[in-house]
């Protein structure tokens, strides 16, 4: 699978309490929060980071309990003090998964109630949960159009009687067996291929049970198509 890229959003808020003696003279005490979602892909709404399994927060070393971790999204921190650090907040995706732990920076800062920042994060090869997770928050590569998961991705069809003429020095049948021969991996690089030369009339379909993707190559176009008749010979499977 390949990398998958999604948007971290840290929602701050903060607000002075009164009700409290100042530690440091000329300076409140302030309640303060701090919760982490994702965004979605499509609409950048809100989505919960239910991805990752425990938040990590490592605060400034004045506190009694500087290193506290959540397990459960949103994954809110709520604390008190009187001032301003920089933290560090250490995501663990779901089930430990290697490439599934991001740090984040994070200003405390008392200039607004509430304020959001948002990072930029890699998912390194997700498989199993964390895929399941990901697809929460957006598409992931190769899996627009409804389709999910490439296992099967070698089981391209093929319609000749219904489709456009054999692209010149290509022979589509011989190219359909070619890609059902292909590797895991390789089969994984025939779907991203797919993903970014498709246009419009592009047919692809996802059998989720059986866990194959489909894709009718008489709808790709002749780059595409040249593309994958490439790939197949430098693979020697034609």
């Amino acid at each position: 699978m390949p990398d998958v890229k999604r948007t971290v959003k840290i929602v701050t808020e903060q607000k002075v309490n009164t009700s409290k003696k100042p530690i440091q003279e000329g300076f409140p005490m302030r309640d303060w929060s701090i919760e982490i979602f994702l965004l979605h892909e499509s609409d950048g709404s809100l989505v919960p980071a239910t991805v990752y399994e425990k938040a990590r927060y490592n605060l400034h070393p004045s506190f009694e309990r500087a290193v506290q971790t959540i397990n459960r999204a949103p994954f809110r921190l709520q604390e008190e003090g009187w001032g301003e650090f920089d933290m560090k907040i250490t995501m663990t995706a779901v089930g430990g998964a290697k490439g599934g732990e991001h740090v984040l920076d994070h200003d405390l800062n008392f200039q607004q109630e509430r304020y959001e920042s948002t990072r930029k994060v890699v998912f390194k090869n997700p498989k199993g949960e964390v895929l399941e997770r990901l697809r929460e928050s957006g598409p992931v590569p190769g899996e627009e159009n409804g389709a999910k998961g490439a296992g099967g991705a070698g089981a391209a069809k093929t319609d000749a009687k219904k489709k456009r003429p054999t692209t010149k020095n290509v022979d589509m049948e011989k190219l359909a067996d070619g890609l059902q021969k292909l590797t895991e991996d390789d089969l994984l690089n025939v779907v991203q291929l797919i993903h970014d030369h498709k246009t419009n009339d592009t047919y692809t379909k996802n059998d989720v049970e059986n866990g194959e993707f489909h894709v009718d190559l008489y709808t790709l176009p002749d780059n595409l198509v040249k593309m994958l008749w490439d790939l197949c010979t430098e693979k020697s499977v034609l």
